[in-house]
């Protein structure tokens, strides 16, 4: 039956049997005939189909994913301590937004590798807002996210403040402004509608690209003074502009590792 919950689980989140057969890498048949096998054994409907391959969930369907999310979890904790006198160690996937996971999070891991040795490290870096979702949907233990977003279920911690610079010079024809969805987009909007700027934007999805392009003296942004590119003159923006970063933790891990993790990652800061 894990299986077939997590053929489920796929086609909850995706809400198309194709895109569900490429993720699992099964074919669409084999998906179709998983959910029916689930259906028929909790006498139930969980979609009702939509089009050729799209559908919706039912109320019930609702229900049976979050019981899902909390029952991949149980079992990765349930197989560490069963395990546990043969070596086992249990996961730890982290989502981690742009600025933090490059200029933040090699320290913290630096620590954490060597003061918990019973965890597996996973890194992926992604925007706050999918950072957060992707804690929400269990597929990540911790995020950490330089936005603060609304949690559902999850817990937010503040770790630290992150300032906030304006590289290059301020009256520059070309700022360089990553997308909406970004933390940092809000305050260079905010800065240059304080200012009465307009200058053309040229929209770069990644931060790394920004700060290459400071260092060759194209154009200006808003970044955090950790990723200063060197020689890059800068303006300082004040206590507006020291923007928090935070830990999510998912409600419904119930290792105390989890915990104990975050206390010492406070520490550091």
């Amino acid at each position: 039956m894990f299986k077939w919950l997590k053929t489920f689980r796929m086609c909850y989140e995706l809400r198309n049997f194709s895109l569900a057969a490429e993720k699992l890498y099964i074919s669409q048949p084999a998906v179709s005939n998983q959910l029916k096998q689930l259906e028929e054994e909790l006498d139930c409907v969980l979609f009702v189909r939509t089009g050729k391959q799209e559908m919706t969930p039912t109320k019930t369907a609702e229900v049976l994913y979050g019981r899902v999310l909390n029952l991949a979890d149980d079992w990765e904790e349930t197989l560490h301590l069963v395990r546990g006198q043969t070596g086992n160690i249990l996961p730890c996937r982290i989502g981690a937004s742009h600025t933090f996971a490059v200029y933040y999070l090699p320290t913290i891991l630096n620590v954490m590798i060597a003061e918990f040795p019973m965890l597996s490290f996973e890194v992926e870096m992604l925007n706050s807002e999918e950072v957060l979702e992707g804690v929400e949907k269990h597929n990540y233990h911790l995020g950490f996210i330089e936005k603060p977003l609304v949690t559902g279920t999850s817990e937010r911690i503040e770790l630290l403040k992150d300032e906030l610079v304006i590289a290059g010079p301020i009256d520059s024809d070309v700022w360089l402004s990553r997308e909406e969805t970004s933390g940092v987009y809000h305050y260079m909007d905010y800065f240059l509608t304080d200012h009465n700027l307009n200058p053309k934007r040229m929209l770069i999805k990644n931060n790394e690209v920004i700060v290459r392009l400071l260092a060759e003296g194209l154009g200006t942004s808003i970044i955090s003074k950790k990723a200063l590119p060197k020689g890059v003159p800068f303006t300082t923006l004040g206590e507006e502009y020291l923007r928090p970063c935070f830990a999510v933790k998912g409600s419904h891990l119930t290792a105390s590792v989890y915990d104990e993790l975050i206390e010492r990652i406070k520490q550091i800061w």
